[in-house]
């Protein structure tokens, strides 16, 4: 089998066994948020978000795919879940029982003794709105102290900036970015696919002129010899 045929193989695998968890799924939603049950796993937009998470958090994407059908995850609490565990060097299935018990991520983060700065990227832009102002409003303020008060984030604090540290790493990206696409009420796996997007588009023209490069080079060598 070639390697083609193997990737081939390999995500028709994935998207079988994602439609067979949702049929056999067990406990209830993690958060009040909709998620939708009903969407395409051969999408190519979540399906290219559950691999950066994988990719990111360093675990198998099948491992990405179980949690988020078998828990009936909402996409932007994938992220949350992974970045709590790795912080707090627990696997994520301990994160999700404590959320299931009905604690706040901040609650989770609090009892393993976690550090509110884990969650902050720096960024440049001086005057921050909705949904990072109030959070980074925190983080200047208490930013290098070894207390921070009474400071609570919400859960919409922590899985906004969980995304965008995990978006803006992954992708090489400036934050500033991606908190202006937030802003703009994008999703965070549509966010994810148009920096892809972009990237693929950027990687695409620098090929073409390279290659160019290389046909103008090739064209002057022959010129050479005659």
């Amino acid at each position: 089998m070639t390697g083609r045929a193997k990737r081939i193989a390999s995500w028709l695998f994935i998207i079988i066994f994602f439609l067979i968890l949702e049929l056999f799924s067990g406990p209830a939603p993690l958060s009040a948020q909709n998620v939708n049950l009903g969407v395409s796993f051969a999408d190519g937009r979540l399906l290219g978000f559950y691999f950066s998470i994988s990719k990111y958090f360093n675990v198998p994407s099948e491992t990405v795919i179980d949690i988020r059908s078998r828990y009936r995850l909402a996409d932007e609490d994938l992220p949350v879940v992974f970045f709590i565990a790795k912080q707090a060097r627990v696997e994520p299935s301990l994160i999700i029982n404590l959320r299931l018990k009905g604690l706040s991520w901040w609650d989770i983060s609090v009892q393993f003794g976690l550090n509110p700065e884990i969650f902050f990227v720096p960024v440049t832009v001086v005057k921050i709105g909705p949904p990072y102002g109030k959070a980074y409003g925190y983080y200047r303020h208490y930013h290098g102290q070894k207390k921070w008060g009474e400071v609570m984030l919400s859960d919409e604090d922590i899985i906004n900036l969980v995304n965008l540290k995990f978006l803006a790493e992954i992708h090489q990206a400036e934050p500033e970015r991606i908190m202006e696409m937030r802003a703009r009420g994008l999703g965070f796996v549509d966010i994810h696919e148009s920096i892809q997007m972009q990237k693929n588009k950027g990687q695409g023209r620098d090929k073409g002129k390279t290659e160019e490069q290389k046909d103008k080079s090739e064209k002057k060598g022959k010129g050479k010899n005659k």
